[in-house]
């Protein structure tokens, strides 16, 4: 499976990507295309509300799809300032878009050095390649 994994952003465990704004401590959320394949037709989203708190790590949305519903995790810790409404009226743009148009919600960090703890691209892709194997070996066991 081919995914795209842009060098620009920064990339959580749970399949989140950030991207680091010019300014003002904002970041802008949005699931990795690898989440949005595994969850195929992605029918609904509910996202935190503008001016919800959010802690790094915590839950603070979920993902639905014909497949599975997912909780969506905040990267970092902040205020949310914008919610992307086209993508709440239109979740098929995750699938379409997942780092343009398909971003989630943007995030006023309170504490920017959060941001360390989130992966490179080259650390994401490593991980994509362990979960793949993993994937391997299960398909292997049902056979």
């Amino acid at each position: 499976m081919s995914t795209n994994v842009p060098s620009d952003l920064k990339y959580t465990e749970t399949h989140e990507w950030v991207k680091v704004g010019k300014k003002d401590n904002i970041v802008t959320v949005g699931l990795t295309d690898y989440a949005q394949e595994e969850l195929t037709d992605i029918v609904y989203l509910d996202l935190p509300k503008v001016g919800d708190e959010v802690e790094e790590g915590t839950e603070c949305g979920v993902v639905e799809s014909v497949k599975a519903a997912n909780d969506i995790y905040a990267p970092v810790s902040g205020t949310v300032v914008e919610v992307n409404t086209a993508a709440v009226e239109n979740p098929s743009l995750v699938n379409e878009e997942p780092y343009g148009k398909g971003w989630l919600f943007k995030i006023k960090m309170v504490d920017p050095k959060e941001l360390d703890d989130l992966m490179s691209d080259s650390e994401y892709e490593e991980k994509l390649a362990e979960e793949d194997q993993g994937d391997d070996e299960e398909d292997e066991d049902e056979k």
